[in-house]
């Protein structure tokens, strides 16, 4: 993922957390249809109008922003074809660097090597995310499943 300026996450002031709750609850209204095109008209500083169309899939893009904003959150965005570095791969695990490189090499998670170096692509990590949250729910619910039958929890 090449960082630059823009791309270095930014936690909202207090004023920005403000403004991003009431952004988010006004555009809620009014992009609740979510299906066609719509536009925002942008006043600049001077007072200059222009109306601005937006793709409906950015809709809930926009919305999330607010809203994490709002409660804030730094926010960055990351296209699902972006590669990233084992360390940026590992810090979206929420695990170290040494742990993602295992799984890499187990091939649990695809990746390909630029020079010594190895690049994730975020979606598979995407997959690897949903596919682990998926078995450790499923684990969950056998274990509330057994805990049941065993009469546990019950008073």
């Amino acid at each position: 993922m090449n960082t630059s300026v823009r791309d270095m996450p930014h936690l909202p002031t207090e004023a920005e957390t403000l403004l991003a709750r009431k952004s988010a609850s006004a555009l809620s209204v009014h992009l609740a249809s979510r299906h066609a095109p719509q536009s925002i008209v942008i006043i600049d500083h001077a007072g200059e109008k222009q109306a601005v169309e937006l793709p409906s899939a950015v809709y809930p893009l926009l919305l999330d922003a607010l809203a994490e904003m709002a409660r804030g959150n730094a926010v960055t965005l990351t296209p699902v074809h972006a590669e990233l570095t084992t360390q940026e791969a590992a810090d979206l695990l929420n695990v170290s660097r040494p742990y993602l490189v295992k799984l890499l090499d187990e091939g649990k998670i695809p990746h390909r090597k630029v020079g010594r170096h190895r690049r994730v692509l975020y979606r598979d990590m995407l997959d690897y995310k949903q596919r682990t949250d998926s078995q450790r729910s499923q684990a969950l619910d056998e274990l509330a499943a057994m805990a049941q039958e065993a009469g546990m929890g019950a008073e």
